[in-house]
């Protein structure tokens, strides 16, 4: 492991116990899965405004 990594790691770690650090982990999963839902929100209702604009 580089100096940088381990550093970076510190920072965002350092005063956590195992308890926090897994609840971060948990609460970065169920974010990376609401913006996939929304990305996927989005796009849908663009494929339905260009239907609706007669853009196809």
């Amino acid at each position: 492991m580089s100096r940088a990594s381990f550093y970076k790691w510190r920072a965002k770690y350092g005063g956590m116990d195992a308890s926090l650090m897994a609840r971060l982990k948990e609460l970065e999963e169920e974010n990376r899965r609401l913006k996939k839902m929304y990305a996927e929100e989005r796009l849908v209702a663009e494929i339905r405004k260009e239907a609706i604009e007669g853009k196809w």
